[in-house]
This record gives C-alpha cells, sequence and structure tokens, in this order.
C-alpha cells in the first residue's frame, strides 16, 4: 500500500535543513520500500486468511500499536471533531480494503500506478494550473499504455478496485488536514485507526474466521503492520524534519516503481515493457504535478 500514517499535525511547510539532505533521501525511500513490501507481504497472507482477514490484520495491530504509543485523550473536542475522525477513519478502512482487493486481482506495480491517479488528481485540481493538467493528461497516456493490452489481462475488477483505492487515498489526504488541525500529534489517527479496524473487523472475521488467531498469522500480521505503518511512519516523520514538502512529496511519487520492484522480487510478477514504460509516465506526471503545486504554494511565509 501506498498510503502511510503521517499524521496530518506533522509541519508540512517547514524549510529543509541543509544537512542530512542525502539521510532524508534515504528514510523516505526507505519507508517506500516498507510500504510496499509490506503490501507484497500481505498477499502472501491471502490464501490463509482472505483478503478481509488480511486488512483486519493490518489495520487492528496497528491501531493497538498507536494507541498504546499515543494514548490519545476521548474527552475534550467537539462534534465536528468527532465527525472528522469517523470520516477519516471510513477513508482508511475503505482505501485498506480497496487496495487489497486489487493487489489480490492485478499485479503491484500496476495497481499502484492506478491508485496513485487520487492524489495526482487532487493536486492538479488544486493547483488549477495549465501546467497541472499536461501532466494528468501525461498520466491519462500512461494509463492508456497499462491498458493497451487490454484491461481484461488485468482483471476489470482489479482496475476498478485500484481506482476506488485512489479515490479513498485524496479523501484520506484531504481529512488527514482536517483530523490534523483539531488533534494533537498523532491522536486523531490513533481514533480513526481504530474506527477502521472496528469496521473491517466483521467481514475480517468471517473471511479469516479462527484462522486470526493463528500464531504464525498473528506474526505475519504483525509484520505487515509494522512494514505498512510503524516504520515507514517513524522514517517519513524524520525525513520531513530534514527536506522540504515539496521534494518528499516527489520522492513519494516513485511508489509505483518501488511496488513493482516488490512485486517482481517477493511475488514474481513480471510486466512487460509497455507496462513498465506507462508506469514511467505516471511517475513522471505525478512528479511534475507536484512540482507545479508547490511552485502555486509558493514558499512558506514567516513564522
Amino acid at each position: 500500500m501506498t498510503d502511510t500514517l503521517l499524521p496530518a499535525s506533522t509541519p508540512t511547510d517547514a524549510p529543509p535543513q541543509r544537512h542530512g539532505g542525502v539521510l532524508a533521501v534515504g528514510l523516505v525511500l526507505g519507508g517506500a520500500l516498507s510500504v510496499q513490501f509490506g503490501s507484497a507481504v500481505a498477499a502472501l497472507l491471502f490464501p490463509r486468511t482472505g483478503v478481509a482477514g488480511a486488512v483486519t490484520l493490518r489495520l487492528t495491530i496497528s491501531a493497538v500499536l498507536l494507541l498504546v504509543v499515543c494514548r490519545p485523550r476521548l474527552r475534550g473536542h467537539d462534534r465536528s471533531a468527532w465527525l472528522a475522525v469517523g470520516a477519516f477513519g471510513l477513508a482508511l478502512a475503505g482505501m485498506n480494503s480497496l487496495f487489497y482487493q486489487a493487489i489480490e486481482r492485478i499485479p503491484l506495480g500496476p495497481t499502484v500506478t492506478l491508485e496513485v491517479l487520487g492524489p495526482l488528481a487532487l493536486s492538479v485540481f488544486t493547483a488549477r494550473r495549465l501546467a497541472s493538467w499536461c501532466w494528468a493528461g501525461l498520466a491519462l497516456a500512461g494509463v492508456a499504455l497499462l491498458g493497451q493490452g487490454g484491461f481484461d489481462r488485468l482483471n476489470p475488477a482489479g482496475v476498478a478496485f485500484a481506482f476506488g483505492a485512489g479515490t479513498m487515498w485524496a479523501a484520506y489526504i484531504v481529512l488527514s488536514a482536517r483530523v490534523g488541525g483539531r488533534f494533537p500529534g498523532a491522536d486523531g489517527l490513533a481514533l480513526a485507526l481504530t474506527l477502521a479496524a472496528l469496521v473491517t473487523l466483521p467481514l475480517g472475521i468471517v473471511d479469516g474466521g479462527m484462522v486470526l488467531l493463528d500464531p504464525q498469522v498473528l506474526a505475519y500480521g504483525a509484520a505487515l503492520a509494522v512494514l505498512a505503518s510503524g516504520l515507514p511512519y517513524t522514517l517519513e516523520l524524520l525525513a520531513l524534519r530534514r527536506m522540504s514538502t515539496s521534494t518528499f512529496a516527489v520522492l513519494m511519487s516513485l511508489g509505483p516503481a518501488v511496488a513493482t520492484l516488490a512485486g517482481w522480487l517477493v511475488l514474481r510478477q513480471a510486466l512487460t515493457v509497455s507496462e513498465c514504460v506507462a508506469i514511467v509516465l505516471v511517475i513522471a506526471a505525478s512528479i511534475g504535478a507536484v512540482r507545479v503545486s508547490a511552485a502555486v504554494a509558493g514558499p512558506p511565509g514567516p513564522r
């Protein structure tokens, strides 16, 4: 999964520090590797737990870990804050569920490529610049190339789930900002994750049953929670203290490439040359759109 559980309260316009640039890049790439290899681990769980069971394992264990670390306060929040957390939790549940349904049906690289179109569309609409629309056109060219051999080869349902995950990812970004403005630290994220875990729990139990309590499955679930949530969250938090958000976003745009690598190494998923070119086009479009958005936002003002 390309999403990471980075709290929205993390400063998004902090100027980069002069030192530690190489370290920061390494931290971001390490986080991306962790997320995508975590997704590969999830795919390995599907035959035993089912897709819904794997989603439940990831969200439940991640929520427990974050609740222990953050110990969020439940008092002192108004109705709008709880509504924001509720919407955020539903977005998390939907994003993870749709993404895992997609990677069960189509390779990891194309899944992340299609999913990243959600945040890309959000960036284009937010910037409202001609250049942004040009980058969007390049992304659409990549998608067209990806489906040149027919999306039926990729499985139409898998493609639809990937697009749905991208839509939920865009909603996650918007709601993350709202929750971050109402809760300190990662408290809002911990509460939203808890809600997401509760929402997915019934389907997870039906899909996985008692297998979810198997020690080996729980170990895989813990590894999934750490790889897909805990480790990348920590690495990206450290990276954002050393680089600008625009640079961070550009590096995060490499997610489809990292996902393709993880799918090839762990799941033995090979892609055609045209599919690889399509992924490169979408990555380039994402990087371009991020740069345009950063230019529109301009440098941060004095604090």
